[in-house]
């Protein structure tokens, strides 16, 4: 074979050869490579980690509606709202400031707003009767039991301490009030008897003004049983004393 016919059939190889390699190039790229479908693919998981780094980046993991985001502090649901915040405890109304006293509906009678009478009556004997009538215009009250000075004695007599009375005698205006004295013993076992002519009546131990009411133009007759009832509401219960 001539050098010319060797060289002709080894071109003709190689030109082969490189069809073949060409060939082979073009159905691998059909086959195998899919620039488009990897491009497409590629996207769709790159969208799918988007949504869930999205979500996690916007308040991490989401929970199921109905459930409670302790995060928030109400439930989330789907797009669910905030929780709105408890509302504050209503501040306890303040206790109402107490009243001030009242005034008092009454004060101790004064000899400034009634009349004060002595009358000696014939029932019980020797007993004199105090009326202690209220002439102002407001509720006075007699308290405990008069002291009582005849003339110029130097001391008052005691009280009956039966004759004390549940409650304090109130005398609205108009209203009277009452107390006896026994004056002297009756079946003349006193001593140290004396004719009064005059009378000082103080509505209770601790008051500092007298009443004077007129005694009998003859006076009365006065010894140590000297005894003083409590006030009292009426004329009966005062003589029974």
């Amino acid at each position: 074979m001539s050098t010319r016919t060797r060289r002709t059939r080894m071109f003709a190889a190689a030109a082969l050869a490189a069809a073949a390699l060409t060939l082979t190039a073009c159905e691998d790229g059909k086959g195998v490579v899919d620039e488009g479908a990897s491009t497409g693919s590629a996207s769709t998981s790159a969208s799918q980690d988007s949504g869930t780094s999205s979500s996690e980046e916007s308040g991490g993991t989401s929970t199921g509606a109905g459930e409670s985001d302790p995060g928030t502090g109400g439930a989330a649901g789907s797009g669910g709202t905030t929780g709105s915040k408890g509302s504050s405890g209503s501040t306890g109304s303040s206790g109402s400031t107490g009243s001030k006293g009242a005034e008092p509906t009454s004060t101790r009678c004064s000899t400034t707003a009634t009349r004060t009478t002595a009358t000696e009556v014939s029932r019980p004997l020797n007993h004199l009767l105090l009326t202690v009538t209220n002439t102002g215009s407001k509720n006075c009250d007699l308290i405990g039991y008069p002291a009582v000075r005849f003339s110029e004695a130097q001391s008052v007599p005691p009280a009956f301490e039966d004759s004390k009375p549940q409650a304090v005698v109130t005398l609205a205006p108009g209203e009277s009030g009452y107390a006896s004295v026994l004056l002297s013993a009756v079946d003349g076992s006193g001593s140290g008897g004396y004719t009064a002519k005059s009378l000082a009546v103080y509505f209770d131990k601790g008051a500092s003004a007298a009443a004077h009411p007129s005694l009998p133009g003859k006076g009365v007759h006065v010894d140590d049983s000297i005894r003083v009832s409590y006030w009292q509401s009426t004329m009966a219960d005062a003589l029974a004393w």
